[in-house]
């Protein structure tokens, strides 16, 4: 790639990263899914699936490492809280939220396809991204990074309770505040029938606490369940 093409992950290095890249490379191929390579195939030929498959196992021995370390709860729920930290939209939103979503390279179909192909896309390259940092800067360097962008998450993830299965335990809470079980209603659904996003929503006692969206029914309840549980939460804090 020219210095023109280098820069601007040179620059989000330095920026989001804290240092420079000694080989950019490393942090380009992070950034490239496999339907660039399919499209650009004279001039890409690696693509960030091997990354992906070390940072996914850095990510888990870090997180695995934080939990042993901090908590003396038993295996069982360490093994909760530890999925829902590394989950597709923990580690999807982090990336979303760090910035690098404009410097993904993907296919020009990748890109017109479904806001679930895409944050799986992301959460992906996070992945790949960790193992860049592993490879460039060692395992210290990957721990610090993970740290900050996903088990500073863990406290957020305990006050809503989205460790637990959403459903189950927004059904626990309504039952015990309000004497009454949630129900879902379809409030919407859109797209073709190949990618079709429905949105839900979840009523206690005829009341909207909450709404979500996703490629199937079943997720949609889960995100409108986990809505309904975070005004739980804020309610609590009002009383």
């Amino acid at each position: 790639m020219t210095g023109m093409l280098v820069a601007p992950y040179q620059d989000f290095a330095r920026e989001h990263l804290g240092f420079e890249f000694t080989d950019i490379q490393l942090l380009i191929t992070a950034l490239t899914h496999r339907s660039y390579v399919n499209e650009h195939k004279k001039s890409v030929s690696e693509h960030n699936e091997r990354l992906e498959f070390l940072g996914d196992a850095v990510l888990e021995l870090v997180v695995t490492d934080y939990l042993f370390r901090n908590f003396t709860e038993q295996e069982g729920i360490l093994t909760s809280w530890r999925a829902a930290l590394v989950r597709t939209e923990s580690i999807g939103a982090a990336g979303t939220k760090l910035g690098y979503k404009p410097l993904v390279r993907m296919s020009r179909g990748e890109k017109l396809g479904g806001d679930r192909a895409r944050q799986q896309i992301l959460a992906n390259a996070f992945e790949a991204v960790i193992g860049a940092i592993y490879l460039e800067r060692g395992y210290d360097d990957a721990a610090t990074f993970i740290h900050e962008h996903i088990t500073s998450k863990l406290e957020g993830i305990l006050d809503v309770g989205s460790w637990r299965d959403a459903k189950s335990h927004l059904q626990e809470v309504s039952q015990r505040l309000d004497g009454k079980t949630p129900q879902y209603r379809v409030m919407d659904e859109v797209g073709p029938d190949h990618d079709k996003v429905f949105t839900l929503g979840v009523y206690v006692n005829d009341t909207l606490l909450g709404t979500g969206s996703g490629p199937s029914k079943q997720i949609a309840q889960q995100q409108a369940a986990q809505a309904a549980l975070e005004t739980y939460a804020k309610r609590a804090k009002t009383d």
